[in-house]
């Protein structure tokens, strides 16, 4: 059914409205908006921070209200463009403790409903397949025009000034294996191969046993052909299989953004089976993206861009839900290292990357679409991490008799010199 013009004209008058009345109480940051030739204007006219959005389609308005979802989807769709995506997004991460507050009165009265609304859908394993092949089988080409040569799809660690994104995810790697102490008696395991660039630098740089399992027929066959190119296939073991069926023993684990994947539902799942998979003594070592404590219940079954456009059921774990549940399952927390501050430069890199490459993405079947719906990806997550909504930590777990020793290790490293972000 199409609608009346008068009844289009009025709905877009009354989004516009909503949205500039909105926009009226922002801070920290000026938008300008460009519609047809009128320009409106709202923040400090003086603030640093600033962005303009020309409005081609009236639809924007209303869109934008739509949140997350809507503000994505609209500059995916071409509703609306700007002149500086990443300032846009930092500017609206600064101006949600309203909205923040609002939602979690909200919760309180539907928090008993959530598991009975559909809004997220769950990675049951069925599910988990079908959400994991709906990011990372999107083409290993597209992967390798953004990431570094190893393939690392996770936060790197700039440990010197104007440091390559390549050094900095050598680096990164490096320090894994260093904190769990990896050494040719050990075998680890890795929940979430990626294309298997941590699994061949724990085997052929600390001589470890590495059995790596993915779900993402991509991932396996790609990190498969990488092992043998590497001459490693005698101590690496890459296995198709979702996390909830592995059996055996482990010395040491290691998950490295793969846990946002899993869902809130399985949460407390996915830290009994690893607490089941490792030997006493043992320790795991988790890299996490996590949200504000605060924001997480409210968050947790929310349908948003990320978790409806990008990464199907994914959901954003807590310090204190993993603090809880590493507990919880035997394992606790033996050292916290917030390395929040090295995505911006990690993401800025992908950014410029993907762009450079579109080149040669497009005639691959890449649409601008796409283009668009993977730089607001992209820019609203480097927004998020400046601005504070989201982090990065890295944590190691220790199941008991192992304690100790880890603890050890995690002291030495906060003795040593900190990390120079090359941002």
């Amino acid at each position: 059914m199409v609608a009346r013009p008068g009844a289009l004209r009025l709905t877009v008058a009354i989004a516009r409205r909503g949205l500039f009345r909105l926009l009226s109480r922002i801070r920290g940051g000026r938008i300008e908006i460009d519609d047809d030739g009128r320009r409106f204007g709202f923040g400090p006219p003086d603030a640093g921070l600033r962005a303009t959005v020309r409005v081609g389609d009236p639809r924007a308005y209303s869109w934008a209200l739509r949140g997350s979802t809507g503000l994505g989807e609209g500059y995916a769709d071409g509703l609306w463009t700007t002149d500086d995506l990443l300032a846009l997004t930092r500017i609206a991460c600064r101006n949600l403790a309203p909205l923040d507050r609002w939602r979690g009165r909200v919760h309180a009265v539907i928090g008993p409903l959530e598991r009975t609304i559909p809004l997220v859908p769950r990675n049951t394993r069925a599910g988990a397949a079908r959400h994991i092949a709906a990011h990372y089988d999107l083409g290993n080409a597209l992967f390798e025009s953004f990431l570094d040569p190893r393939m690392i799809y996770s936060c790197a660690y700039f440990d010197e000034p104007g440091a390559s994104l390549e050094r900095a995810q050598l680096a990164k790697l490096e320090r894994i294996c260093s904190r769990l102490e990896l050494g040719p008696d050990d075998h680890l395991l890795e929940i979430g191969t990626g294309w298997g660039g941590l699994a061949i630098h724990a085997a052929g740089e600390h001589g470890a046993r590495v059995t790596t399992t993915t779900i993402s027929r991509e991932q396996h066959a790609f990190a498969t052909e990488r092992v043998r190119a590497a001459g490693l296939g005698d101590r690496v073991e890459v296995l198709l299989r979702d996390y909830r069926d592995l059996r055996g023993r482990y010395d040491k684990l290691v998950s490295i953004e793969m846990i946002e994947a899993v869902g809130w539902q399985y949460f407390r799942t996915f830290f009994a089976k690893c607490a089941e998979l490792l030997r006493a003594g043992g320790a795991m070592l988790m890299q996490a993206i996590v949200i504000d404590d605060r924001l997480y219940e409210a968050e947790k079954a929310a349908r948003t861009f990320a978790n409806k456009n990008i990464f199907p059921g994914g959901c954003l774990p807590s310090r204190r839900l993993i603090a809880e549940l590493a507990a919880a399952s035997g394992t606790p927390v033996a050292w916290w290292d917030d390395i929040t501050a090295h995505y911006p430069p990690t993401l800025a890199a992908w950014r410029e990357r993907f762009e450079r490459a579109w080149p040669r993405l497009e005639p691959l079947g890449y649409d601008q679409r796409f283009r668009r719906l993977w730089n607001f990806y992209l820019a609203s997550s480097e927004a998020g991490f400046r601005e504070g909504r989201i982090g990065d930590v890295q944590t190691l777990l220790a199941k008991p008799a192992g304690a100790a020793r880890s603890r050890r290790a995690a002291t030495r490293a906060v003795d040593e010199p900190g990390s120079v972000i090359g941002a």
